[in-house]
């Protein structure tokens, strides 16, 4: 099938990292290993920061507009797709361009990780995510990675049609490491920024401050523009402790979670975290919270271990158990690296993905 591909909050070509891109990326390779022929269909990024900015978002309606006259004239000419697939609509990013197209043109639409806030129907947001909840009823499928967003979305829109999909990676340049954990290593990967991202590292250092004087060794990778007040939160480890690496292209990423004993990331907020999926395929146990989506891709005492959000203690003493027990970090290892490929891999999400969207276009046609 031709399928037309569009995320509004985030281009896949957007320069800066983040989940956001990378489970769009994946999106891409997922449809493209199932055998479509998938397109991005528009660079606009059709995000409202500020609930107060009628300007900006009068400003974005218009290029919107401006967008589904381009791809009807191109459409006109090479023909439309079979199917628009818009990942990630929410309140602060609506999609404004593929309901007018699939309405015009008489294809199938499609959403994935739609999502939707009773409370953010404040300003401008109100409208915008108005336009979300009409965009999910009339959508021929809405396809949700976790059970929180189901449910969301089911709550809002009862008559929407909504289908499961498991969060996935491809888990190859993680695989293909050989594990070769050193003990005491834990290593985190995540964006230095405020909100959740802030609050999971806050946690994280005064989970690690209960345990100091274990022989642990954390290396970080991520960058951000609150790298400063994520530094001071570590502040006061002593020389050596904690290695701040930046960013880093995936190989790298790889190379360094190889290395790892476990995966340290409470998950604040987590919607499910890519990043855990990443440590368990390259054979890292995780140590997380039992929080927001990370129960959808870490199964307690199986491929890590999950404490109640807020209790530093507990967080601390998982770190520890693991830490002193090798024979079951090695059995938390092994099922986390399985439970990757069986469920989360790209070629399991490509055949479980290809139905949702050849019945949404059967369903159509």
């Amino acid at each position: 099938m031709k399928i037309a591909f569009y995320a509004p909050l985030k281009s896949p070509h957007h320069p800066v990292p983040s989940g956001d891109r990378l489970m769009a990326r994946q999106l891409l390779a997922c449809l493209g290993h199932a055998g479509h022929a998938v397109a991005l269909a528009s660079e606009l990024r059709a995000f409202c920061g500020d609930s107060d900015d009628a300007a900006a978002y009068a400003a974005l309606t218009a290029q919107a507009a401006a967008e589904v006259e381009r791809l009807s004239t191109l459409w006109r000419a090479e023909g439309a797709p079979d199917l628009w697939f818009c990942y990630h609509p929410y309140y602060k990013a609506p999609d404004l361009i593929g309901p007018a197209l699939c309405k015009r043109f008489g294809i199938a639409y499609a959403t994935a990780e739609a999502s939707y806030s009773g409370r953010r129907n404040v300003g401008i947001w109100a409208d915008m995510q108005a336009r979300v909840l009409e965009a999910v009823r009339g959508a021929t499928v809405n396809i949700g990675l976790t059970a929180r967003d189901r449910a969301g979305l089911a709550a809002a829109t009862p008559e929407a049609v909504i289908a499961p999909l498991k969060p996935f990676i491809d888990a190859a340049p993680f695989t293909g490491q050989t594990p070769r954990p050193q003990p005491g290593h834990l290593v985190t990967v995540a964006m230095m920024r405020a909100g959740d991202k802030l609050e999971s590292f806050r946690a994280l250092a005064a989970a690690l401050r209960l345990v100091e004087d274990r022989p642990w060794r954390l290396s970080v990778v991520g960058d951000g523009p609150l790298r400063g007040e994520v530094e001071a939160l570590f502040s006061g480890f002593g020389d050596g402790r904690i290695a701040w690496l930046g960013q880093k292209p995936q190989a790298a990423v790889a190379e360094i979670l190889a290395e790892g004993a476990l995966y340290v990331w409470p998950g604040c907020g987590e919607a499910y975290g890519l990043a855990y999926l990443e440590a368990q395929a390259a054979g890292l146990p995780v140590v997380a919270l039992r929080t927001a989506g990370v129960p959808e891709v870490v199964e307690d005492g199986k491929t890590g271990r999950l404490t109640a959000p807020g209790d530093h203690a507990a967080y601390a003493a998982a770190i520890a158990a693991l830490m002193d027990d090798a024979a079951e970090r090695r059995r938390l290892a092994h099922n986390a690296r399985a439970r990757v490929l069986a469920e989360h891999s790209l070629p399991a999400a490509a055949a479980a993905l290809d139905a949702i969207v050849r019945k949404a276009v059967g369903e159509t046609g």
